[in-house]
């Protein structure tokens, strides 16, 4: 016979009731680095990204989950998911997780979500706290997670992606050498080369209308010379006829 925790159907929330962000400046790293690292990998379609995704890896235990501020898992298919359930996911743990630490963040919770990503299999962890503007790394070694000890100028080996930083500024690099946008930056830049773009049209068309003024005044220029060179045969001819008429007459035209 079946027990009472058999028949219990285990539920998965897609929520912890957990607000994503505690203010501002973290939630516009949390949308910048999840939309760039989006893009960065628009076009391979076995990479998932998500922000603020219930991440569980044990079935039959919803008690064991954590919320990644961004998470990346190669492997997986992009696609809508109300949480990443790993077994679900072929086992596919994320190999790359961010946080984006908060004033209200205390340290025992980032020491359970430092254990929890070493347990679990994450490959790379990222933490950043935009309100101190200290960067911190770690990486999987075959004894579990290890520090990265020179963080700046370190270059994600998943990503690809470059973090650098500089007294009070952090930047972020894609492999093309483009730093991380936040979306007000990229709305300005988006202006900016539409501007751009609208200007090198009117050039291209004042180009166009530079090049067909002198293509008219080539051929007004053509037209005028073969009017001359006709006129002129047209005088010869008139000459030679002249004079063929004056020898008819026994007077030897003048030269």
């Amino acid at each position: 016979m079946r027990n009472a925790v058999q028949d219990k159907v285990i539920e998965y929330p897609d929520s912890d009731g957990m607000p994503m962000a505690d203010n501002t400046l973290q939630f516009q790293w949390i949308v910048t680095l999840k939309e760039e690292i989006g893009v960065l990998f628009r076009d391979h379609p076995d990479v998932f990204v998500a922000g603020d995704l219930l991440w569980y890896p044990v079935e039959g235990r919803p008690d064991i989950r954590v919320a990644p501020d961004v998470l990346v898992a190669f492997g997986r298919p992009k696609g809508y998911r109300g949480s990443y359930r790993q077994w679900v996911e072929d086992g596919i743990a994320p190999q790359v997780v961010f946080e984006v630490r908060s004033p209200g963040n205390r340290e025992a919770e980032m020491n359970r979500k430092l254990r929890f990503y070493d347990t679990y299999g994450v490959e790379e962890y990222y933490l950043y706290d935009p309100n101190r503007n200290t960067f911190a790394g770690w990486r999987r070694t075959h004894t579990g997670f290890e520090p990265i000890p020179d963080i700046n100028n370190w270059v994600s080996p998943r990503l690809g992606i470059r973090f650098e930083l500089h007294g009070e500024v952090f930047t972020v690099t894609r492999p093309d050498g483009r730093q991380f946008l936040t979306f007000d930056e990229m709305d300005t830049a988006r202006v900016l080369a539409e501007q751009e773009r609208q200007q090198a049209q009117q050039e291209r068309q004042q180009a166009q209308q530079e090049r067909q003024q002198a293509e008219r005044e080539q051929q007004q220029a053509e037209q005028g010379q073969q009017q001359a060179l006709a006129q002129a045969e047209q005088e010869r001819q008139r000459a030679e006829r002249l004079a063929a008429q004056l020898r008819a007459l026994g007077i030897e035209p003048e030269v």
